[in-house]
């Protein structure tokens, strides 16, 4: 397990970094933002991805399940958020939440970053449902994810042993993946969680269908072979998926480290 996932402030900086850096410039390909933005995040975590957007002067609104996470967004921003506008932080479970009955109440962006790879296969489509409720209908909402074939698209980095050096390993056959974690000494809840990941096997061609059925289009779509990501965890510096080899369904996702896409409703 990397330093990173035990270090919340650290991952938190990281996470601002990239979202400074890439999310922003992306974003204003489809919509020059202005700073009057109303910016959501869905599973925020400690609230990284927002605090460009907040720098910004939008009014930005993060949920989460996990109580301590929002707990460290909170307390992140006191210490960071030093010039941007306030952030509004709560724990709550957005598919069960009151919806925004009028349009003010909506947002103009809406981030999903590394979430829709953790909902398992029943509830991905009311997840895409229930996100449409929060977004305005000119808006824009914006995923990225890691592709489920990728070296590390199981997440096995969050192991505490060697496992998670090894690439690919998720790919094995589920039964043999869970005693493998097992005989490692992985604790119950992380091999629960990784077999999670295992059952969503989340994937471009799976998001566009999910997303067509649900009532959006596409804007943009990118396919990362580096991740801009890995700049912030590993120096390196990012770079997009050839046009010809992002191309080709299915063959793209071995190698593809991170998809994102922008999407409004249709």
């Amino acid at each position: 397990m990397q330093k990173r996932h035990q270090d919340r402030k650290q991952y938190f900086i990281e996470l601002a970094n990239t979202a400074r850096n890439f999310y922003i410039d992306y974003l204003n390909q489809q919509r020059k933002l202005t700073g009057t933005e109303r910016v959501l995040e869905i599973g925020c975590g400690e609230g990284g991805n927002l605090l460009p957007f907040s720098e910004l002067g939008c009014t930005v609104y993060g949920l989460d399940i996990d109580t301590a996470k929002i707990e460290n967004a909170e307390k992140f921003y006191a210490e960071f958020n030093t010039k941007g506008s306030p952030a509004k932080f709560e724990c709550l479970d957005f598919t069960t939440a009151k919806k925004p009955e009028s349009e003010e109440e909506r947002y103009d962006i809406i981030l999903i970053h590394d979430v829709i790879e953790h909902i398992e296969p029943p509830y991905k489509k009311s997840f895409f449902e229930n996100a449409k409720c929060y977004l305005k209908k000119d808006g824009l909402l914006f995923f990225a994810f890691p592709v489920w074939q990728m070296p590390y698209g199981g997440h096995q980095q969050i192991c505490s042993s060697k496992l998670s050096q090894l690439p690919f390993l998720h790919l094995l056959p589920t039964c043999l993946y869970k005693w493998i974690l097992t005989k490692c000494g992985e604790p119950e809840d992380r091999i629960n969680e990784l077999l999670s990941i295992v059952r969503s096997q989340m994937t471009p061609e799976l998001f566009k269908r999910l997303s067509s059925e649900t009532g959006f289009e596409t804007c943009e779509e990118l396919y990362w072979f580096i991740n801009p990501h890995y700049k912030q965890k590993f120096g390196l510096n990012p770079r997009k998926m050839w046009k010809w080899f992002a191309s080709i369904p299915y063959i793209r996702n071995f190698a593809t480290t991170s998809f994102w896409a922008l999407v409004k409703i249709r």
